[in-house]
Formats: C-alpha cells, sequence, structure tokens
C-alpha cells in the first residue's frame, strides 16, 4: 500500500502562506537536484539562485524537460567552487539557505564550516531527520545520524538545543525530547546512559531551554506508551517522544534506515547550528521528502526571523 505524505503535505501547506525562501543551491547537475530545486520554486516554497556549471545545468534542464527560464545561475566552474560560491552568496545575505545539489555533503559542509569565509556560529552544526512514519501520529526528528560521529557531551547539548529549536518551528505543541540509549537506567558501563542523566541536569539547570527533556529511554519506551507503562516510567516524555536524540552517528542512521526500509517512512532532512539552514537531500528520497526538506528550512528561517524581530 502506498504511503501517503499527509504529514509532510501539512507542513507545505503552511509554508504557502510564507514568501520564497531565497536559496543558494550549489551544483545542482543532475536530474535530483535540479527538480528538487525547480519543482520547490514552482510550488513557491524557495526562490532558488542555481550555483555551478552554466552549460552544465542548461543541459541538465534541457534533458530532463526541467523549465529554469528566468532562475538566476551563477557561474561555477566546479563542484568545490560552487559549494564556496553558494556559502558567499549567503555571507553577501543574497540568500538565506543552502541546499545541497550534485555534490558531496563533504564538500558542502567543508565550506560551511570554513574557519575564514564559512557560516559557523558558536553552536556545534548538526542534522536532523524528521521522519513521516506510517501510523505514527505526527513526524519524528532524530538527531545526529550524519554529521557528528561520535558526539561529545559538550556537542549533544548543541544537539538537543538545535533539535528543539526545529521542533517550535514545526510548530509542535509541545517539544518532548528522548535522550535514547539500550536501556533507560544508569548504567555506570553504558557511557550514552551517563550522558543522558548530565543532558537531564543540565534542563534542570536552564543550560538546555525549551522543551521537556528525559533519559536515558530505550527506544521502544521512548516512543510507545503502554512500554513506557509497563516499565513504570513515570515521565512527560516516555512514550509520547517526538524527537529522539541517538547515542551516535552509527545508531542514528540505523534507526532512520530501519524506519525507512522497514516501515515505509520518508526522511526529509535538514542541518541546523550554521547561519542559515540547510536543506540536505539524498538521491534516494522521494521528490515528496525533497520538498519537505525545503518546507521545513522555510519554516525554520521564518521562526528565526520572527525571534529576531522580536529581540531588534
Amino acid at each position: 500500500m502506498e504511503h501517503k505524505h499527509e504529514k509532510y503535505d501539512k507542513l507545505i501547506e503552511i509554508c504557502r502562506t510564507l514568501p520564497p525562501l531565497a536559496t543558494a543551491v550549489a551544483h545542482p547537475c543532475d536530474r535530483t537536484s535540479l527538480e528538487s530545486a525547480v519543482k520547490a520554486n514552482e510550488m513557491g516554497l524557495i526562490a532558488p539562485h542555481l550555483v555551478g556549471p552554466r552549460e552544465r545545468i542548461r543541459e541538465v534542464a534541457e534533458e530532463c524537460g526541467l523549465n529554469i527560464a528566468g532562475l538566476p545561475i551563477v557561474d561555477a566552474p566546479h563542484s568545490h567552487a560552487a559549494a564556496a560560491k553558494a556559502v558567499e552568496l549567503v555571507r553577501e545575505a543574497k540568500a538565506e539557505a543552502l541546499m545541497k545539489g550534485s555534490l558531496h555533503t563533504d564538500e558542502l559542509m567543508a565550506a560551511v564550516v570554513k574557519r575564514d569565509g564559512g557560516l559557523r556560529t558558536a553552536r556545534r552544526v548538526s542534522h536532523c531527520f524528521i521522519m513521516d512514519v506510517p501510523r505514527h501520529e505526527n513526524v519524528l526528528i532524530i538527531s545526529d545520524a550524519a554529521i557528528n560521529i561520535a558526539p561529545t557531551l559538550a556537542d549533544k547539548v548543541d544537539i538537543v538545543q538545535n533539535a528543539i529549536e526545529l521542533g517550535h518551528a514545526l510548530g509542535f505543541e509541545a517539544v518532548r525530547v528522548a535522550i535514547l540509549s539500550a536501556m533507560e537506567t544508569v548504567n555506570p558501563n553504558v557511557p550514552s546512559t551517563l550522558e543522558a542523566a548530565a543532558l537531564c541536569k543540565m534542563v534542570d539547570r536552564h543550560q538546555i531551554t525549551g522543551a521537556l527533556v528525559d533519559g536515558p529511554l530505550a527506544l521502544d519506551n521512548a516512543i510507545d506508551l503502554e512500554a513506557a507503562q509497563t516499565k513504570k516510567i513515570d515521565s512527560p516524555v516516555a512514550g509520547r517522544a517526538n524527537v529522539l536524540i541517538v547515542p551516535d552517528l552509527e545508531a542514528g542512521n540505523m534507526l532512520a534506515k530501519s524506519l525507512s526500509f522497514l516501515a515505509g517512512a520518508d526522511a526529509a532532512g535538514i542541518v541546523l547550528g550554521a547561519r542559515v539552514p540547510i536543506i540536505l537531500t539524498s538521491r534516494a528520497d522521494s521528490l515528496q521528502s525533497r520538498l519537505a526538506s525545503c518546507a521545513i528550512a522555510v519554516l525554520f528561517a521564518s521562526k528565526r526571523r520572527e525571534q529576531s524581530q522580536v529581540m531588534g
């Protein structure tokens, strides 16, 4: 049975009330990446600047029957130059988001985290999957399954805070964060349980803000109320988590791919913690997932704009 994308459709629908997000698309030189940018533009989600070899982009558009008339093309000879130029457009305030085209994630992120001329902030950069899981009521945020390989406790503080801010941007009524491990009790022999306990104490001390956070929690008692009740876990998060923080990249990658390939989930992706949101899509993603990634960046940028106006 084909999976309906109601949760993603809802996010895209909200964006229809917002102006298109000026987005630097780095090296859109294959069908998947160029189609994502063109379709997102047609839906009013983004206003793309196509950054890459001008003639190659035009060739791909022609081969694939994509209409790029009227879309600005910023000429760059190869993928490294395209990543650098896309970052430059953001620094010049010509773009409010970045989008990965047909280049390696490492190439794009190297330009983003460059000490001079990059898009670093005081916050650690981290990736969030926003999963649309069949038969699960709301989208699930999973972090970090793509950037931080073996995050330290300090890294996890930023990973958690980035994910919380995303939850707010997506309009979660309450952001409920589960710090995952293999068990729900603190065990000195399992470092991720100690880090989960420390993160929860940091929430108590307002070092992490904006959400209900609990851990360590095993996956079952994080998302299934019955499992949490069976284990007699008394917590406002257990069984109701909408943000799952994984111990490391390997665990996160396996969790996200298990949901995709065994449960038929779709995965949208975004990188946070830089000066602007970064839309990260994969060639294996459905078009709907890629459009949802754009919508999520629009919502995040809009929320950030709103906050800066309040503070200003």
